[in-house]
């Protein structure tokens, strides 16, 4: 009997192999946008995504027992970048304030969606690593507070008060995007 982790050409196997490629064809767009996302630099992104898929292979026939796999990748990828993120404890460096990014045009633009969505991308990329993670876990991943704080190991109050400096860092790095959101602007920002 083959134990787990040793090498075998049974069906099995080359089900599981064909099950991953699958799952990777299909959905490795969309890992990458949240790993571009965390990492706001495409090629990070992509070593995010594959150092993720090497940690789930060995695993991949009880994640896909489980019955879901792709939230189960997402939390590795979320969990890795974090992780990394941690090990290097590298201090951000903020630019600037008073550049901003964007066309001011595109918020009435009708076919301005690719404009928004270079502004949003633009000015993700000037927060710190821990708000961009924040506002990632919190808006694209639609998790609660409480989740967030989990998955990057803090109280949900660092995640509110880094969410509320994350988009108020937003709206002056992007003033044009400061009807996505949902939150009463504070009349001062500490």
């Amino acid at each position: 009997m083959r134990q787990d982790g040793e090498r075998g050409g049974d069906v099995g196997q080359t089900d599981v192999g064909t099950s991953f490629e699958a799952f990777v064809g299909e959905r490795g767009p969309a890992l990458l946008r949240l790993a571009w996302l965390l990492c706001a630099d495409a090629d990070a992104a992509e070593d995010l995504v594959q150092e993720a898929l090497v940690k789930v292979l060995p695993r991949w026939r009880r994640i896909v027992a489980g019955g879901a796999p792709e939230p189960y990748v997402r939390s590795v990828i979320r969990t890795t970048f974090i992780d990394g993120w941690r090990r290097r404890r590298l201090r951000e460096v903020l630019v600037d304030d008073d550049v901003h990014f964007g066309d001011e045009r595109a918020a009435v633009d009708p076919a301005g969606d690719a404009a928004v969505r270079l502004t949003v991308q633009a000015a993700l990329m000037r927060l710190t690593a821990r708000q961009r993670a924040v506002l990632v876990l919190r808006f694209y991943e639609d998790l609660t507070e409480a989740a967030a704080a989990r998955e990057l190991g803090c109280s949900v109050s660092t995640v509110k008060s880094q969410t509320r400096h994350a988009i108020a860092r937003l709206r002056v790095l992007a003033p044009e995007l400061a009807d996505l959101f949902d939150h009463p602007q504070p009349e001062e920002v500490r």
